[in-house]
């Protein structure tokens, strides 16, 4: 158990060094994080308006920071280019990303289109019926996204790296308000980059 719990700071640490310089990202990760952990306490009895709020709200306010203001140039700090830190991300990175929020967004026109989703819902006419199969299919394309690249990782990799990331995947939002906090008012001081000492000093 040492060496999951060494691999899930691992993969958290990397995470923050290679994917969070700008103190804007990291705002929004907080806001982010905030209205994840709100969708986590709703989703036992709300389940409808935690998926359609979790993903319309709190998945593209966390990806409006990655994909907007997030440096794309050599990364100075880690010695690295991006695409180089793509190709070694342990998850999503930001290709794999096009390819979920692009499912997600064209999800609705395919419910629209096919109100059974291929015969996997009720298939219930109605504006109302519609946001309930539509939060149902994103639930599912949320269970599955989590599931496929665990899946792919153990495959790829090994178990315990698929494991590890599935586990901080769905704790990110908690480990993310702990870490970036300050980040608001960092970038109200006007300091737009984080200049990752922490980095420096483990380097």
């Amino acid at each position: 158990m040492a060496t999951f719990f060494e691999e899930l700071k691992e993969q958290r640490w990397d995470d923050h060094r290679f994917y969070h310089h700008s103190r804007v990202n990291q705002t929004l990760h907080l806001i982010s994080a905030c209205s994840f952990v709100v969708t986590y306490a709703l989703l036992y009895k709300y389940p409808v308006f935690a998926a359609l709020f979790g993903w319309t709200f709190a998945m593209c306010i966390r990806q409006v920071g990655h994909f907007f203001f997030e440096p794309k140039g050599y990364d100075h700090v880690n010695q690295a280019t991006h695409e180089h830190k793509e190709e070694i991300k342990v998850g999503y990175n930001l290709r794999r990303k096009v390819v979920l929020l692009s499912v997600w967004g064209l999800s609705p026109l395919v419910l629209w289109t096919s109100p059974s989703l291929f015969g996997l819902l009720p298939g219930r006419v109605g504006h109302d019926l519609f946001l309930r199969d539509l939060s149902v299919a994103w639930l599912l394309l949320g269970a599955a996204a989590v599931l496929a690249l665990t899946a792919w990782l153990a495959a790829r990799r090994n178990l315990q790296t698929g494991l590890v990331w599935c586990i901080k995947i769905l704790t990110d939002p908690f480990h993310d308000i702990a870490l970036y906090c300050r980040a608001p008012m960092q970038v109200a001081r006007g300091e737009l980059l984080d200049p990752m000492a922490d980095v420096t000093a483990r380097g």
